[in-house]
C-alpha cells in the first residue's frame, strides 16, 4: 500500500507556487508575460498575507471570548 504524503497547508501551497512562479519569471524577457507572473505572485503574497492575518484574527477571537466568559460573573 502506498504511503500517503503529509497534506499541505494553504500557506505551503502558496509559499510553492510563488517560488514557482519567481523561477519561470526569471527566465523570461521583460514584457507582457513577465508582468502577468509578477503580478500573479503579488496576488499570491497578498493570498498568503491576508490568510495569516485572518488566522491571528480567529486565534485572538476565540481567546477574547474565553476571557470575557471567565471573567464574567456567575449568577
Amino acid at each position: 500500500m502506498r504511503k500517503r504524503s503529509e497534506p499541505h497547508t494553504f500557506e505551503q501551497r502558496l509559499a510553492e507556487q510563488r517560488l514557482r512562479l519567481e523561477r519561470e519569471a526569471a527566465t523570461l524577457p521583460h514584457g507582457a508575460a513577465r508582468d502577468a507572473i509578477k503580478k500573479k505572485i503579488e496576488q499570491l503574497q497578498l493570498a498568503a498575507d491576508m490568510s495569516l492575518w485572518l488566522s491571528h484574527a480567529s486565534t485572538a477571537e476565540s481567546s477574547d471570548s474565553r476571557t470575557s466568559t471567565a471573567l464574567s460573573p456567575s449568577s
